[in-house]
Formats: C-alpha cells, sequence, structure tokens
C-alpha cells in the first residue's frame, strides 16, 4: 500500500476534471467536489460545516465507488442526495466530470442534479499559489524559525538545535557514513569499525545467524559474520539504517494505507544506486552517495514529527485527502515548511556530505543545477519508479523524459533498473524488517 493516485494529464489534469472525495464522521458520510487543480482544505470543510470530517480510507474508497448500482443514473442520483460539499470554482460550468481516483470511475454528472439537493457551495479548495502566498520568507533557517514559533507559540532565541535538543550521530557512525561514500572502502575497514561498537557488533551476530541466511555451520566471529554471510554492503547499509532510525522516533499517527518509513528508505536507496550505476561514466555520480542520499531521502519526515508533534495528526489528515497533491504543497499549507527543508537542516548541522544535502533538499526541484544535481535527480527519478511500483507514497506519474535525458538515462534502462530492484524484493524486505526489529530491540 502507498498513499498517492495517478495524475490527470491533459485538459482534465488543468482544469476540467472534479475530484470526487469521500469523508465520514460520527454523523455519517458525505461527499465532497472540488477541482482537480486544487488542495483540498480540510480546515476550511471543518468550519464551515462544524463536523470533524475526515477522509475513509482508500480501500474503502475503492469499494464504495466500485458498486454496481452506481453505472445506473438512479444510484448516482442516490449517491448524490448524500451531504454534499461543493468548491464554489464550479458553479460556472453547466455539467460536472467526477473523477474518483482510487477506483478510477468517472461520472457526467448536470450541474443542476446538485442543485435539487442540500448542496452546500464554500471555497474548499487552494491553488499552489495559493499556498505559497501564505509562505514566510527567507531562507530554510529564516523557514524553520518561523514555522516553529507558529505552532508553539514562543519566541525562539536561541539556537535551533538546541532548542529542539535532537541527537548528534556517535562517532562510529560518522565513520561508517564516510565509509558508506568512499568507492575504496572494504571489509578491512568495516571490521574494525564495527568491533568497537558492542551493540552493533552484537546485531551483526545475530543477522549473521539468523535462519533468513540459512549458513552452514557455526558463525565464530565477527570477521567470519560480514566476510563470510552479510558482506560490505548489506552490513554497512543495515547499520547505518540502524543509527539513522535511533535518533528520531518513528511517528505513531501516519497516514493510512500508507508505505512504511524503512521500506521507503531501503528501497528509494537501492534503486538509486542501481540507476547511478546505469549511467555514462563522465557523469556517473559516486554509488555511495546515490545509496545514501536514497536512504534519507524522506528522513525530514520523521524531523517533522519530532518538530510539531501536536500538529502531525492533522498533516496525516491532509496527506489522505490529497493524495493527487505534491506532499511539499501539502506541508506547506498545514506547517509552513516542507520535510525536505527540515531534513536538510538537520543533516547539514550533523555535517553529512554535501551531496546528500543537496539530494534531499533539491529532489523536488527539476530545473535546480548545481554540480551536485544529479544526485537529487536520482532520487526523483527513484521515487518515481517507486511510486508507480506501490513501493512510495506520493503522486503516481511516468518519468519525464527530461528527467531521465539529463541523468543520461534511456526509459529502457529505467525500468531495467526497476526490474532488478523487484527481482531483490524478498532480501530488502526482510533488510527493512531487520533494521525494524533493530530498532525496537
Amino acid at each position: 500500500m502507498a498513499i498517492g493516485v495517478h495524475t490527470l494529464e491533459g485538459s482534465q489534469g488543468t482544469g476540467d476534471a472534479v475530484r470526487l472525495v469521500l469523508m465520514h464522521d460520527a454523523e455519517g458520510k458525505a461527499l465532497v467536489l472540488v477541482p482537480w487543480w486544487g488542495l483540498l482544505d480540510l480546515s476550511s470543510i471543518w468550519k464551515e460545516t462544524g463536523r470533524q470530517l475526515q477522509p475513509v480510507r482508500a480501500e474503502d474508497a475503492e469499494r464504495f465507488f466500485g458498486q454496481q448500482a452506481l453505472q445506473q443514473q438512479d444510484g448516482l442520483r442516490k449517491l448524490l442526495s448524500l451531504p454534499l460539499l461543493l468548491d464554489r470554482s464550479l458553479l460556472a460550468a453547466s455539467e460536472l466530470h467526477l473523477y474518483e481516483p482510487h477506483s478510477g470511475r468517472e461520472f457526467l454528472v448536470p450541474v443542476r442534479w446538485l442543485e435539487e439537493g442540500g448542496t452546500a457551495v464554500h471555497k474548499l479548495a487552494l491553488t499552489r499559489d495559493d499556498i505559497e502566498a501564505g509562505q514566510p520568507a527567507g531562507d530554510d533557517r529564516t523557514v524553520i524559525y518561523r514555522a516553529v514559533e507558529k505552532f508553539t507559540a514562543m519566541r525562539i532565541r536561541q539556537r535551533l538545535e538546541d532548542t529542539l535538543g535532537l541527537p548528534s550521530f556517535s562517532p562510529t557512525t560518522q565513520k561508517m557514513i564516510m565509509m558508506r561514500c568512499d568507492p575504496d572502502a572494504g571489509v578491512d575497514g568495516l571490521v574494525p569499525v564495527v568491533r568497537v561498537d558492542p551493540s552493533l557488533s552484537a546485531q551483526v551476530m545475530s543477522w549473521a545467524g539468523s535462519s533468513y541466511y540459512a549458513v552452514p555451520g557455526k558463525v565464530h566471529s565477527l570477521e567470519d559474520a560480514i566476510i563470510r554471510v552479510l558482506g560490505f554492503d548489506l552490513v554497512i547499509n543495515l547499520a547505518l539504517g540502524i543509527a539513522m532510525g535511533k535518533t528520531l522516533a518513528l511517528p505513531e499517527d501516519t497516514p493510512r494505507g500508507g508505505t512504511g518509513y524503512w521500506q521507503q528508505a531501503v528501497y528509494c536507496a537501492t534503486l538509486a544506486e542501481r540507476l547511478s550505476r546505469r549511467m555514462p561514466v563522465v557523469d556517473r555520480p559516486r554509488p555511495g552517495f546515490a545509496y545514501l542520499a536514497g536512504l534519507l531521502h524522506n528522513f525530514g519526515y520523521l524531523v517533522m514529527a519530532q518538530l510539531f508533534p501536536p500538529h502531525f495528526s492533522l498533516l496525516s489528515r491532509y496527506l489522505e485527502a490529497n493524495p493527487h497533491f505534491p506532499q511539499e504543497y501539502v506541508e506547506k499549507q498545514v506547517l509552513n515548511v516542507t520535510r525536505e527543508q527540515v531534513g536538510c537542516w538537520l543533516l547539514e548541522s550533523w555535517a553529512l556530505p554535501v551531496e546528500v544535502c543537496v539530494a534531499v533538499r533539491r529532489q523536488n526541484e527539476p530545473d535546480y543545477h548545481d554540480e551536485h544535481w544529479r544526485y537529487a535527480a536520482l532520487v526523483a527519478l527513484s521515487s518515481c519508479l517507486l511510486r508507480q511500483q506501490g513501493l512510495s507514497d506520493g503522486p503516481i506519474a511516468p518519468p519525464s523524459g527530461g528527467l531521465l535525458d539529463s541523468l543520461g538515462l534511456t526509459v529502457e534502462q529505467a525500468e531495467a533498473a526497476m526490474a532488478e530492484v523487484l527481482e531483490r524484493r524478498s532480501g530488502l524486505d526482510e533488510l527493512t524488517r531487520l533494521i525494524e526489529r533493530s530498532r525496537r530491540g
């Protein structure tokens, strides 16, 4: 499962299509009609109706709109007899092209049908320009300050790092980060780093002895576990995943039906590295940096959960209600800051490689170019391909030809890299489970 639906192209995507949203609360169901181009503003619904309506789960919407009765006019009119909320921008049309993205069902409805019932008309949709107009001005640090001030009702007078009390990386983690980015690093350098960390050493021995690897004979030493059983790449990736995960807790009230945080991280890291190895040699980024950028591409999500704990549930509801909308705009509307901004800020404060920080910060900016832009483009392409497979959250659309061309990749090469990742799915899922179990342990 993942949060995200296919985008609409052509005239539907630019203004004609109307999104049909099924919502509910203790009083029952309601339908909301908003233009496809708009973000559904939940606060407007709550204010105008006095009801705490929430979007239904994706699978419930698919089941509800998949009913055979809706293929008949009587069934459709019965559907529209539910309490109906209409964005005022739709009143000028004589006929509405309704589209429910989870089920893919489409309906043509005369506006007069809506006028026959108890339709309430309000301003419910926000454009990207509306959202941008409400954003604080300044660089990322200033934006983060103002966002935190807004939601904590306090003036922050000291460095943000001290105010939030966010932890720093251990020396062991810092060494592993540099090793992961070093193309010449190998087992000989990794074993001493792991050995000085008793907790990590115990984890490595536990992984090597797990039934998943089914290694003949006993694992007698740390060297044996790394060299004979697990290998450099698996150990360094697992260790980094656990170290990153222990710095900040996973949020509890996440969007329902969303992809797990560590599943997205592991798959994006693996695919970004595979794609980088298919790029032309002259422009090829370092695969280790590509992997680390993919692993941390969504790290700001964890930071936001710690920065804005009372408001993270609200963000989750907005993401559920707007699966077609770019997530960064949803976050701007709800929190005035994006996961890319706060994630990059924290990674920079931890002195991670600039290539990784640029990838995290600029992954949603296709026109951004500096000497490290290819890492951001690799993360963007990886996320796009994974969304098509239901392995990452966000709107689903094919990768643009411009993105592929800029990286020197063909559609066939991108599909081949994705196929390689899917072939390794059982191993990647096991890697995800190992990271999650290690965090809990």
